[in-house]
């Protein structure tokens, strides 16, 4: 594909607009749809970006045959059921996290993109961090082996609001969510498959319905293990923190930036071509709608977190596997 690649963005709250600022720095890609709930507040941002086409139903964006590609920021309820839309309509599509909040939606997402043949890949933004290809790049070199990740993901929600302090229409969730972005890293980082994984859980809100605290222990099948705190009661510092130990060193992840155990800085400025996660993650799915290739966060790579995931949440809900 040599021309412009025609994207359609559907869900242009917090995390949308943070791909459509990342856009702007990619050649050769265009945003020319927008989808969005409130259609006032969509327009606004469609006028801020030079988008001519808005709509508050994806439907419509689909049926443009200029669209080439959708990325999808909208509720984690609706991913799958859109991503077999999009994939459907012949659109290659990239999910936010999570691709799905059941392992049955998620294998039928990869399902349908095995039988499109179209590029489908999820918002696995740890992947992408440079400080986390850092450490990629430090244990591929054989001069690093993790012997154990010790991770939090702390937020402050007790009420139903986004990253922006704004209301959502929707439930977020600790174990589909936020936990699938560490269960894949951990996987991912360490080379093997998890063998074993554990969670418990606090309380479960009167009001939101989900669990405001959570702890799960794995083992990857190289012997690794992970430890991951989350909660959505925590008052600060907020984010998620990844400290890798291993057999030389230990080094800790805050997004994009990354220390050494006594807390000196690492320069992971020449990793990529960004500092930015969101932009390493555009720039993949991109290129491989132009080389006609598997994307790194594959639907298909990504599926055996959301295995994971379902083990962890019949473990929770008591469920019958």
């Amino acid at each position: 594909m040599s021309r412009s690649i025609k994207v359609a963005l559907a869900g242009a709250g917090a995390f949308g607009t943070k791909h459509l600022d990342a856009i702007r720095l990619i050649d050769g890609v265009e945003v020319v749809s927008v989808v969005g709930r409130d259609l006032g507040k969509t327009k606004e941002i469609a006028g801020k970006y030079g988008i001519g086409h808005v709509t508050a139903d994806l439907a419509d964006s689909l049926a443009l045959k200029a669209v080439d590609a959708v990325i999808l920021c909208t509720p984690t309820q609706m991913h799958a059921a859109q991503a077999v839309a999009c994939l459907s309509a012949g659109k290659h599509v990239q999910v936010e996290i999570p691709l799905a909040d059941s392992l049955k939606d998620a294998d039928d997402v990869v399902g349908l993109q095995k039988e499109s043949g179209k590029v489908a890949m999820v918002g696995h933004t740890r992947r992408f961090n440079p400080s986390h290809q850092w450490v990629r790049k430090k244990i591929q070199a054989g001069k690093f082996n993790i012997q154990q990740m010790d991770v939090q993901t702390y937020f402050f929600r007790r009420t139903n609001i986004n990253a922006l302090g704004q209301p959502r229409s929707w439930t977020d969730h600790l174990l589909w969510h936020h936990a699938a972005h560490t269960v894949d890293l951990f996987a991912w980082q360490t080379g093997g498959s998890i063998v074993a994984a554990n969670a418990v859980q606090g309380p479960i809100h009167p009001a939101l319905g989900i669990a405001m605290d959570m702890s799960i222990q794995l083992k990857a099948s190289t012997g690794a293990i992970c430890t991951l705190s989350l909660s959505f009661n925590n008052e600060g510092p907020l984010g998620t923190f990844f400290r890798y130990i291993g057999d030389t060193g230990t080094y800790i992840a805050r997004y994009d930036d990354l220390f050494n155990g006594k807390d000196e800085k690492i320069d992971v400025s020449k990793v990529d071509v960004s500092m930015n996660g969101i932009e390493l993650q555009d720039r993949e799915f991109f290129a491989a709608i132009r080389e006609g290739r598997e994307p790194n966060a594959s639907v298909a790579q990504v599926l055996p977190c959301y295995r994971t995931l379902d083990r962890l949440d019949r473990q929770l809900t008591g469920a019958v596997a």
